[in-house]
């Protein structure tokens, strides 16, 4: 009866709403966010209006529902044999994307994630193709980056905030960005690291039966917390300092202030960092994203005077 079960659901077809779940619409906005900021960023060399509305729609759409699509597809496909013990009705272990049709979709959509960055430019093409391939080596072995929490979460961080504010910082300048701006969505994806480590204390005890050694697990709750917190303030910090040397003094104090306002939530959040992590995420990481506006922001200025 079992294999009845099977055979049955393999010539099932793949339903177009577990397709859309797979895809996971909830996690587009923070590579889209890092793109509009890397747009944002050149906005007053001129060159966007020569972009075109048509063109930034295009980055955003390759930014989130494609790139970001992509991977989260990927994940799903490498994952499947856990989701079927951990969440059976995810997708893929449900039946509703039947035998290969999800990795298919994950080949179909990287193919198209790269055509589209080509398309708009060599090196919006290179950055697509960066990411492609850290969203693969994210989930998928030999390398599987993502049971390590310092190589998978710098993984994603780089995807979501480095290589999507670079996107968006090419696509409007029609080339290589000015350094300036590459080094701040650097420094930015760095913090973005302790995000992403503020994802890990949900899942612990299922990490470390797993074998995933995310920083909860090598180093315990508060050590971690405290990585985080850490990884998140430092290179704001050194955002701060930068923006009056280069001329924007205003905007690096604002940026001061976010900082502050951040490690006084923080400082709640060191309390009970496996309780208050998700709290910490819709409060502090909204004033993280803050300020990457505020830096994209100044940089438009720089670069525009």
């Amino acid at each position: 009866m079992s294999r009845l079960i099977a055979d049955s659901a393999s010539l099932a077809r793949p339903s177009a709403s577990a397709g859309i779940e797979l895809l996971k619409p909830i996690t587009w906005f923070a590579p889209m966010w890092a793109f509009g900021c890397g747009a944002i960023s050149v906005r007053s060399s001129g060159s966007a209006d020569q972009a075109g509305f048509w063109l930034v729609l295009a980055g955003v759409i390759l930014a989130g529902p494609l790139l970001c699509g992509a991977s989260q597809v990927v994940n799903d496909w490498c994952d499947r044999h856990v989701d079927a013990i951990n969440e059976p009705g995810r997708p893929i272990p449900s039946g509703r994307m039947p035998g290969r049709s999800a990795l298919y979709l994950a080949i179909v959509w990287t193919a198209l994630s790269l055509a589209v960055g080509f398309a708009l430019g060599p090196w919006v093409g290179i950055a697509a193709a960066l990411g492609c391939v850290l969203s693969w080596a994210y989930s998928a072995p030999p390398l599987r980056l993502k049971r390590n929490g310092w190589w998978g979460n710098a993984a994603v961080a780089f995807s979501y905030e480095g290589l999507a504010w670079f996107t968006g910082a090419a696509v409007v300048a029609g080339g290589l960005p000015d350094a300036r701006i590459i080094f701040v969505a650097y420094l930015y994806s760095i913090g973005a690291h302790g995000i992403m480590t503020l994802n890990d204390f949900k899942a612990i005890e299922g990490d470390r039966a797993l074998g995933v050694r995310s920083l909860p697990v090598q180093y315990g709750v508060r050590p971690a917390a405290l990585i985080a917190c850490a990884v998140m303030v430092m290179p704001q910090a050194v955002v701060a300092l930068l923006l009056p040397a280069w001329g924007a003094p205003w905007h690096g104090l604002a940026i001061v202030g976010l900082i502050g306002f951040q490690i006084v939530l923080m400082r709640r959040f060191m309390t009970d960092p496996r309780g208050k992590a998700p709290w910490y995420n819709a409060t502090g990481t909204s004033l993280y994203v803050l300020g990457m506006m505020v830096a994209a922001f100044a940089l438009a200025g720089i670069n525009g005077g």
